[in-house]
């Protein structure tokens, strides 16, 4: 026992005994809960302990993802978890690899990430974790009120077991301490907020794309945790028909139809970097300011604008202008809408092949499978907030579904922050209602220090 001891006190250790010597070591527990210890008998992990807690280990085995067969794991989990519900849809395998892809996701120059995975003692997958940070936005978070340097967890899947889950959370509480920080928030993306951002709590219906999806216990398990509500994202749902926008957005809206100095109009896709290069310039003005953003680069915009293109629908593309006394447009807000990929999308488990991209074509081009379309941003620059602007824009949308030949049933602006009412408002406005909503977590890693929600924001 006493060089079993010198082990405890000395550091964070494993410790291997036989089982008349564990009623020994439990004894010592008491004085040394401040340590890191791994207990195991037989060969076989028991307990770890991590500061003041201790997690039952015996039936879990935690990995970090290095081989091309744990990515295949790690990316196939959540197809078996939900392979009985009908209403999940698995995102593009690529789409999410791209994210831990270094020579893609720049936030890799000034950041890192890892993934994890846990498995039962049968060796089957029972839960999935990335943990990551970028000094940007760490270091963004630190200058708030109450701040501190915060990394973030996500792409965040596992069986309703709270202690498969604690293990999980371990694992990236424990990688981003080691990296600095000092909170996580959760589930959330490593990159751009709009996609793979927030746990699913209230709306559990078929999914749109970028939007995550999961079963009603995830928020239980990010709960018991210690996770705390940071924000909330909300979607808005509208059936797209005659009426149903409130009066006073028509009112506001003819306060610029009837003005010289600004003008509305939809994308046009033979100038696709003209409308890249005004995307940019709102995107940047309006967005790219807030925590959690960052500002796009030129290659950026035109990159995403051409990704978008053979499924853009020019008529859900929006834009405003001011024009000034010598007749020069300056872009100064955006609606930009897109189909639901996930109409497109579902049945494809992830794979766009050869078979799946003409899957894709048939769906788009041939039966218009599509019925519903989906915000993709909403922004006004500062100087022309406050203006009403937001009316010439909803109304803009308005006038094309009027039109002939419009085929979308179903229309849902979803992620509004519940820290943005203005946004809120011109939703509600607009005759829609909050149909589904998402959670952003956070777990700050000092217990004792007061939490902060997320501060209010202008109206973007």
């Amino acid at each position: 026992m006493t060089n079993i001891t010198n082990q405890i006190q000395q550091k964070p250790t494993l410790i291997k005994c036989s089982h008349e010597t564990l009623i020994d070591i439990l004894s010592l527990f008491i004085d040394f809960l401040e340590k890191k210890i791994i207990i195991k008998v037989e060969n076989k992990t028991i307990f770890r302990i991590f500061a003041q807690n201790i997690k039952l280990m015996g039936k879990f085995n935690l990995s970090e993802v290095k081989t091309n067969k744990e990515i295949k794991q790690w990316l196939d989990f959540p197809a078996k978890l939900y392979k009985n519900d009908p209403h999940y849809v698995r995102p593009l395998d690529n789409e999410v690899e791209n994210v831990f892809d270094k020579s893609r996701n720049k936030l890799f120059r000034h950041g890192d990430a890892i993934r994890f995975i846990l498995k039962d003692e049968k060796g089957n997958v029972v839960g999935r974790i990335a943990a990551f940070y970028d000094e940007k936005t760490s270091n963004t978070y630190s200058k708030e009120e109450n701040g501190q340097p915060t990394g973030g967890c996500g792409f965040f899947d596992c069986i309703d077991d709270q202690e498969a889950a604690n293990i999980l959370f371990d694992a990236a509480k424990e990688w981003n301490k080691s990296h600095g920080q000092e909170a996580m928030d959760g589930p959330v993306n490593f990159g751009d907020r709009d996609y793979f951002w927030g746990c699913l709590n209230e709306g559990f219906t078929d999914p749109v794309y970028n939007m995550p999806y999961n079963y009603p216990y995830y928020s239980k398990l990010f709960e018991n945790y210690g996770f705390q509500i940071f924000f909330r994202q909300l979607t808005y749902r509208r059936v797209f028909q005659a009426g149903g926008i409130d009066p006073i957005l028509h009112e506001k809206a003819k306060r610029f139809y009837g003005n010289p100095n600004y003008s509305f109009e939809i994308l046009d896709k033979r100038q696709i970097d003209k409308y890249a290069d005004d995307f940019l310039i709102i995107y940047n003005k309006a967005w790219g300011s807030i925590p959690g953003s960052t500002k796009l680069t030129r290659q950026h915009a035109i990159g995403l604008l051409n990704s978008l293109k053979p499924i853009i629908d020019p008529r859900l593309m929006h834009f405003a202008y001011h024009i000034d006394e010598n007749g020069k447009k300056e872009p100064i807000g955006f609606f930009l809408l897109m189909i639901d990929l996930n109409q497109i999308y579902k049945g494809l488990n992830g794979k766009m092949n050869l078979l799946n991209k003409l899957r894709v074509l048939w769906r788009v081009k041939v039966i218009k499978k599509c019925d519903r379309a989906i915000s993709l941003v909403f922004g006004i620059v500062p100087e022309h907030r406050g203006k009403g602007l937001e009316a010439g824009l909803v109304c803009s949308l308005e006038s094309q579904h009027l039109k002939k030949r419009f085929k979308y049933k179903d229309l849902q602006l979803n992620w509004i922050g519940d820290f943005n009412p203005p946004m809120m408002k011109i939703a509600e406005s607009a005759g829609a209602s909050v149909f589904k909503t998402h959670i952003t977590y956070r777990y700050l890693f000092d217990r004792e220090k007061p939490f902060t929600r997320a501060k209010l924001q202008k109206n973007r």
